[in-house]
């Protein structure tokens, strides 16, 4: 099981260096978990940057994968691991859900550098003008 965090959905839709590699996650549905809170994020994101027509279909896009909702196991389970790790509360709602179903936590974020269970792709740093 998969579950991408805020930054990998990104990378996806604005078609980042890393986008192929996050979009290969995206599109094995079967295995594909979406924790809402990352939903809640890259809609924000997707309607700040294309509007309310591109907030809609990233959505659509990130429901073809199982949503992950938090409840109130989940949100001690993060409480927890915010406190151990020392993750900001998203970031440790996304691990907490990925740790309680085995899944690999995909992302960009630093926040979760050298945690089990991650697969963490540096953000690349595009120069201006390059």
């Amino acid at each position: 099981m998969n579950l991408l965090d805020s930054s990998g959905w990104i990378e996806y839709f604005a078609e980042g260096p890393d986008a192929e590699g996050f979009g290969a996650v995206v599109e094995d549905t079967a295995n594909l978990l979406v924790q809402t809170i990352v939903q809640h994020e890259v809609y924000r994101w997707a309607d700040r940057e294309g509007g309310e027509p591109a907030a809609s279909r990233a959505i659509a896009t990130m429901q073809t994968g199982a949503a992950v909702v938090l409840d109130i196991d989940l949100a001690l389970a993060s409480a927890r691991l915010a406190r151990q790790h020392r993750l900001p509360t998203a970031d440790s709602i996304v691990y907490a859900s990925a740790q309680s179903r085995g899944a690999t936590v995909w992302t960009q974020d630093e926040d979760f550098r050298d945690l089990p269970g991650v697969r963490d792709f540096p953000k690349i740093k595009v120069k201006p003008g390059a």
